[in-house]
């Protein structure tokens, strides 16, 4: 696919929604426009199964209109795609046949094997995890799928959601006692004709879909947490449960004022997260994790890389391509940097104890401090941990993204302490000290190329009782700029690491 632009339509049984993907010359992708406009399709299907004239003449407006959002990106090809509300119609011919002659677009109809295979690509590409059971609960269906190794063993999809169970269950948006224990035995006795999925007890439950991001987002405004990002975000099952109670009780005027909930979800949050309740009882799962990525992320994939869809490395690829949107960056120099901070880091390792994956957080650091200056040099590195907290950097935990950010903007002790402040209890004391570490070896390695030129092709680490020697055996030139920002960093290296750093050029011996 060599589209510069790429639209993803997705029919859902709850909403519809446009996502417009480019590729810029740099070669990375990013979301450039988005439309989200709620259907509730489900809801509307008549007793004969049947989506009604009102909905099908709605529905090829919603697309006319996005098709024409597509056509002002002059967006080369759009990809529709259509889910259970729709593929559960016994009218559903007639409505691809309208939308297709009346809007000009060719809509695939998803199996629920294909939507469950799509949303875990989409979630596969996203997150540094091996195995655990993937849900997405929808407005008509309901996928559970089991990955091990990274890979999808099994899928099934069950044809109740938040929307036709919330028509069934709680007209009203209210679930009483009695049509919760109804509820729940009604997704109990479903989910127990597919026996595997009590199989592997003690794995997380990964959430993808609006009504884990909404579970995600009640429950951040619940407990006040500080780094305001959803996905990837663990919810403990009992903390789950009660907020679960604690919402199910509101009336629906109260519900609507509840924070981190969107007005369209009020009256079918509580039966959706009954559906998660359910499901995470039976697969015996540890916690809940909420993803931010699903079926539109695993369309684009699939449509943008056709011949291998899934990344083998979720963090390098994100790197690479936040990279690559920042072309400003001088990647001569950032690459310099980037080799001698992780050969610094190797030779200080017997100096303090460091975490197992320390060796990856500066890594990712080291080549992303410099992409802050696309806003504004003299400002980059605050730029670099906003750009780096906001944008989508995949395979890292909370606390890891924040140490990273916080590595590849370090100034100073003192600030990080500030930082870590503001964003507790992700971050700790413990964090303050492992960010100040990481960072002073950061800022030494941009010390030794401060002129930007690469001068230091070897560079020689050793420690000699209280000095960290730096002999640079080949290099070109004097390297005074270098000896002079090595010189002037000395004392803040020496406090974090009990060494003073000394640079050494061959010629001065």
């Amino acid at each position: 696919m060599t589209e510069q632009r790429i639209g993803i339509i997705d029919i859902g049984s709850n909403s519809i929604r446009l996502v417009v993907y480019e590729r810029t010359a740099n070669g990375a992708h990013r979301v450039i426009d988005g439309s989200k406009r709620a259907a509730r399709l489900s809801e509307q299907i008549d007793e004969s199964g049947n989506v009604p004239e009102t909905a099908i003449s709605e529905l090829v407006d919603m697309m006319n209109h996005f098709r024409l959002i597509c056509a002002h990106h002059r967006t080369g090809y759009i990809r529709t795609v259509a889910t259970a509300a729709i593929r559960n119609a016994a009218n559903r011919e007639d409505v691809l046949r309208r939308i297709e002659a009346e809007a000009g677009l060719r809509v695939e109809l998803l199996s629920g094997e294909e939507e469950a295979a799509y949303g875990f690509l989409g979630m596969i590409n996203s997150m540094d995890i091996t195995d655990g059971f993937l849900i997405d609960i929808g407005g008509g269906s309901t996928e559970v799928s089991l990955f091990r190794d990274r890979t999808l063993v099994q899928s099934v999809s069950f044809p109740f959601g938040c929307v036709n169970l919330t028509r069934r269950f709680a007209p009203k948006g209210v679930l009483q006692d009695e049509d919760l224990r109804a509820l729940e035995a009604y997704v109990e006795e479903a989910v127990s004709r597919e026996s595997w999925i009590s199989w592997s007890p003690g794995l997380p439950l990964i959430g993808v879909g609006g009504t884990i991001r909404a579970l995600g987002k009640v429950h951040q405004a619940h407990v006040k947490y500080t780094f305001q990002s959803h996905h990837n975000y663990p919810i403990p099952g009992d903390e789950v449960d009660a907020l679960f109670e604690q919402t199910r009780k509101l009336p629906l005027d109260k519900r609507r004022k509840l924070p981190g909930l969107s007005k369209d979800r009020v009256d079918i949050i509580v039966p959706g997260i009954a559906i998660a309740r359910a499901l995470f009882r039976a697969a015996r799962s540890s916690h809940y994790v909420v993803c931010g990525t699903g079926l539109r992320d695993g369309l684009f994939y699939d449509t943008r890389f056709p011949e291998q869809p899934r990344q083998t490395d979720v963090l390098a690829y994100s790197v690479s391509n936040l990279a690559a949107l920042h072309p400003a960056m001088p990647r001569q120099h950032v690459a310099q940097v980037n080799r001698t901070a992780m050969h610094l880091l190797e030779s200080l390792r017997h100096a303090q104890p460091l975490p197992e994956r320390a060796e990856l957080w500066l890594d990712t650091a080291s080549s992303l401090f410099r992409i802050g200056a696309s806003i504004d040099y003299y400002e980059y590195a605050k730029h670099t941990f906003y750009l780096m907290i906001n944008s989508q950097l995949f395979g890292l935990s909370h606390r890891e993204l924040l140490i990273c950010a916080a590595v590849a903007s370090y100034k100073s002790r003192n600030r990080a302490k500030l930082l870590a402040a503001s964003f507790r209890p992700v971050l700790d004391d413990h964090d303050v000290q492992l960010i100040a570490l990481l960072g002073t070896i950061l800022q030494l390695a941009v010390a030794l190329d401060r002129s930007e030129t690469q001068a230091i092709s070897r560079l020689d680490v050793a420690v000699d009782g209280a000095t960290l020697l730096l002999s640079a055996s080949r290099a070109e030139g004097a390297l005074a700029v270098e000896r002079k920002e090595v010189d002037g960093m000395a004392d803040d290296f020496k406090k974090v690491w009990g060494l003073t750093p000394h640079l050494e050029v061959p010629h001065l011996r």
